[in-house]
């Protein structure tokens, strides 16, 4: 596993112990990351939330790509030590902040995040609930852009967000969700 593109392109990541985390492939992040950039055009001073961060792979993507900060919300042992890991060997604590716990325990947000990144578990409807919740909680705004990573086979059932792009790679999809247009 590696950083794709940016200030730390190509430096290695390390994944946690364990079958308990499941890393996003590097194809797939590339996937992600150029429908995102296409969209966002710069991820320059963004601020993003990586939830189910697991290694942090995808939040550290984006902050290699000029994101200010990236909050990390991860509950499993294993992962937030590679998790942190992986924030220090990229010198990124200045730009990390690493919450040990659950997603669904988030307090409400200060100010919105210009991006919001999930990659859940497959299969058990975490990311759809939690976005329904982040909304709530004003982690995401009219603004945010939203990445979900779920089942090549699943459907994104989120009822406060549109599906703005969908994409099957590999055993993975992914979809890039916006606040309702009026």
């Amino acid at each position: 596993m590696r950083i794709i593109s940016g200030e730390w392109k190509r430096r290695q990541l390390k994944a946690p112990a364990g079958e308990a985390t499941r890393p996003t492939a590097d194809r797939t992040r590339e996937t992600l990351f150029s429908m995102l950039a296409s969209r966002l055009g710069s991820f320059e001073g963004l601020t993003v939330a990586d939830l189910f961060a697991g290694s942090g792979a995808l939040g550290l993507e984006a902050l290699s790509r000029g994101a200010e900060t990236c909050i990390f919300v991860e509950q499993d042992a294993a992962a937030i030590r590679a998790l942190r890991a992986n924030i220090a060997a990229l010198q990124a604590q200045r730009r990390s902040e690493v919450n040990a716990g659950s997603v669904m325990a988030l307090s409400p947000a200060k100010v919105p995040r210009d991006l919001v990144l999930l990659d859940p578990p497959y299969s058990t409807g975490a990311g759809a609930v939690a976005i329904d919740r982040l909304v709530r909680l004003g982690w995401i705004g009219e603004a945010t852009w939203v990445a979900l990573e779920i089942g090549a086979k699943e459907d994104a059932k989120v009822r406060a967000l549109d599906v703005e792009s969908e994409r099957r790679v590999g055993a993975a999809k992914l979809v890039l969700l916006r606040w309702p247009s009026v």
